[in-house]
């Protein structure tokens, strides 16, 4: 992970972004390692719902989110970008407009689409714009990609409630970019990638965050 990226800090016109290419160029593993779970999960099966966020370093968002009961899967790939089925190495170079993200597969009956939007909140710092911490460039900027009607208006009421929040405390303003899913594919991360903290569970984790709860 190039935790102290200086590379790219404004995104690039949609012409100006790498070509890419028709397939992924490299092959992901069947099972989650943590959750025993398909990594692949183009279609969620019945029931269950996907909600895609970018918070920064998607090894730690990844982490976070297996953790919560009722998630069934979790990835790591690039989203809300231009350039089709990137690299690791093509988006750490600005030029895709890729974040990091994060998919997560859950079960609705178990934990709501808000609960996990207010986890998104309080794991990252939503005020940094192109940066947490010291990860600095377009890659990691907060965005919330919703997947139907009903999340965008959740991820929109809650982004105002907590952004209200954090200007009454002085903390900055909400930079957190909202978009349809559906604009943009999600691409899956490399297998290196996936699951990464679960391989080295002594591996860099960026949680810059306010520091504030979700507001009861």
């Amino acid at each position: 992970m190039s935790m102290f990226s200086r590379r790219n800090a404004a995104l690039v016109e949609p012409e100006q972004t790498l070509p890419g290419r028709t397939e992924r160029p490299f092959a992901v593993a069947d099972r989650h390692k943590i959750l025993d779970a398909p990594v692949i999960t183009d279609e969620a099966p019945a029931g269950l719902e996907v909600a895609i966020f970018g918070l920064g370093c998607f090894w730690g968002a990844e982490e976070i989110y297996w953790q919560v009961p009722g998630v069934w899967s979790t990835s790591v790939g690039y989203a809300g970008g231009t350039t089709p089925n990137p690299t690791y190495d093509e988006v750490c170079s600005g030029r895709t407009n890729h974040t990091e993200a994060v998919r997560v597969v859950f079960d609705p009956s178990v934990v709501s689409y808000a609960d996990l939007v207010k986890t998104f909140f309080e794991v990252h710092d939503p005020t940094q714009g192109f940066r947490q911490g010291n990860d600095v460039g377009t890659q990691y900027r907060s965005a919330i990609y919703y997947t139907t009607p009903e999340q965008e208006q959740t991820a929109r009421e809650l982004t105002a409630v907590y952004g209200a929040e954090l200007e009454r405390r002085r903390l900055g303003s909400v930079t957190t970019e909202i978009r349809p899913a559906s604009e943009t594919p999600y691409y899956y991360a490399e297998d290196a990638h996936q699951q990464y903290l679960a391989k080295n569970p002594f591996g860099y984790r960026c949680h810059a965050n306010t520091g504030v709860k979700f507001p009861a």
